[in-house]
């Protein structure tokens, strides 16, 4: 009996080491320590990034897996966990209380374009426009993409600035740049 349960483990083992992602690809990217696979949308790549966890949280709370989910295409700008952590205090706990929900959402879609905007996408609009492109968001508001150097800089309605730390991270359904700033809308 002993022997056929090790048998068994061992073949469902190897299973499913042959049907799992190889350990790194040319269509990955690391993020918070985990791969971003391209054949997965944008919910499925965020929910694995220890760097993502309170982005998470909040498209939980706001309800938008689905949306984020769904075909697109998007361009979502992620502000880390450290990002939300630079906010006031107490404000992440605030936004995702259930009364907040249409304010939270408000935020979060402010971190989308419909369609897909590589960095050099971004890059290529804020040189032909001499530095600077505005684009719109899900959310009804606009940010400004801009150009500090090598860096791609997005500018909330606030002047705020968010330099994106990783570009291209290419998904099922858009593109996601990794950004070290929330973006407030007016």
């Amino acid at each position: 009996m002993k022997l056929i349960r090790n048998s068994l483990y061992a073949a469902c083992f190897s299973l499913a080491m042959a049907t799992a992602a190889p350990a790194f690809s040319a269509d990955s990217v690391m993020v918070g320590g985990a791969e971003m696979y391209a054949n997965k949308n944008i919910v499925e790549n965020a929910v694995n990034s220890n760097d993502h966890t309170t982005l998470v949280a909040a498209v939980q709370a706001a309800d938008l897996v689905g949306t984020l989910s769904s075909d697109g295409p998007f361009t979502v700008f992620a502000p880390t966990n450290d990002a939300f952590g630079a906010l006031p205090e107490g404000t992440v706990e605030t936004l995702v209380m259930p009364e907040n929900k249409d304010t939270l959402t408000g935020i979060l879609t402010y971190h989308v374009l419909a369609g897909t905007y590589t960095a050099a996408d971004l890059v290529a609009a804020a040189s032909a426009n001499n530095g600077s492109a505005t684009m719109a968001t899900v959310q009804g508001g606009s940010l400004t993409m801009t150009l500090n150097g090598d860096t791609l800089t997005i500018v909330d309605a606030n002047d705020n600035a968010a330099n994106v730390t990783i570009a291209d991270v290419m998904q099922s359904n858009g593109v996601i740049h990794v950004i070290d700033t929330v973006l407030l809308p007016q």
